[in-house]
């Protein structure tokens, strides 16, 4: 269980790291239970993945994919305490991931590079889910066969791509979670 302030990571080469979290306004971490489940439904295609962390906040998810192999993480974060503080952990872990301090909205609509894994998980008051999975699917930045992790309040009503096809889902209190694998509307992708 994670303490105020403190984020423990759970498996991987970084097992057991302790993230420094500031004290933020909102900011509601994925619970350690659900990662666990999450990276257990990634474990077969984690390894060497490139993943991209939008809305990151603690940078947890993104972390996490790094210390179970992916090959390289982006983590885009507009607040800029928590960037400051994502940056931090990366340099004391000693693990390499790109921080990019913007509005996750904004950062989209420049030109795609294709993410293996994306993890979508934006403050649940923005009420983002919609949009940034028409700027993702849109703007390039999916594999064409990638996946698709979206944590949101049960009670959300969103509509995500149709290329984008459930995998598994849970949920935990009042978060409900989800992955999804991307298939492209061109079968030969």
């Amino acid at each position: 269980m994670s303490t105020p302030g403190r984020i423990r990571i759970i498996g991987g080469t970084l097992r057991n790291s302790k993230l420094e979290v500031p004290d933020m306004p909102g900011l509601r971490p994925t619970p350690e239970r659900v990662r666990e489940t999450l990276f257990n439904w990634l474990q077969p295609v984690v390894e060497g993945a490139r993943c991209l962390d939008l809305y990151a906040g603690t940078g947890a998810l993104g972390i996490e994919a790094l210390s179970r192999g992916a090959s390289a993480a982006t983590f885009v974060e507009r607040e800029p305490r928590l960037a400051a503080a994502l940056k931090a952990n990366l340099a004391r872990l000693k693990v390499a991931g790109e921080v990019v301090g913007d509005d996750a909205s904004r950062w989209l609509r420049a030109a795609g590079r294709p993410f293996d894994l994306v993890l979508l998980d934006p403050p649940f008051a923005l009420d983002a889910w919609a949009e940034a999975a028409r700027a993702l699917e849109e703007g390039g930045w999916l594999a064409p066969r990638a996946w698709i992790y979206v944590e949101a309040p049960r009670t959300a009503a969103f509509r995500l791509p149709d290329t984008w096809l459930p995998h598994r889902q849970g949920h935990a209190g009042d978060v409900a979670y989800a992955l999804y694998r991307r298939t492209p509307a061109d079968p030969l992708s």
